[in-house]
Parts: C-alpha cells; structure tokens; sequence
C-alpha cells in the first residue's frame, strides 16, 4: 500500500512466498488505484508468472479477472429438473 491517508494507492508485484510482505520484490507487474478505478498491468509478465505456478492473491486474482488478463471464472448456473420438459 502507498499513498496517504485516505488515499490508498497499490502496487502489484511478483515476491517469493517465504519472503515478507514488504520485503524487495522480484519483479513490479504494475499498479491499482482503487479511488479512480485505474489500474495498469504488465499483462506479458503477470502471465509468465502465473504459468510459472504464482498464486495471485484473492483480490489480485479479481482485479487480473476484470482486466481479461487471466480467464474469469465461467458462471455455473442450475436449471431445476422440473422446469426442463421432454417431448
């Protein structure tokens, strides 16, 4: 998290799993800014990583998601036996 107060700005970036969570990153894949809904993603190095095996975060994982730069997850949707009729 960066920014001020009230104002939160937040970077994305590539960081071993043992490593802490403000430790010195691998790699910086890009940013989000969550008060203008902007976000700008290095969309070739995000993929490399996660087809390498990184696990983004809950809410990265849906901010990647809205950008189509990893594939969303397809809605199942349950249709009820009873309101499919058989000719």
């Amino acid at each position: 998290r960066f920014g001020r107060k009230k104002a939160p700005f937040y970077r994305l970036v590539a960081i071993e799993s043992k490593d802490r969570r403000n430790g010195r990153p691998l790699e910086y894949l890009g940013w989000y800014d969550p008060l203008k809904k902007e976000t700008n993603l290095n969309a070739p190095a995000i993929k490399k990583w996660v087809s390498n095996g990184a696990q983004p975060s809950d809410t990265v994982r849906s901010l990647l998601q809205k950008a189509y730069v990893i594939e969303p997850k397809a809605v199942k949707v349950e249709v009820p036996k009873d309101a499919i009729e058989m000719p």
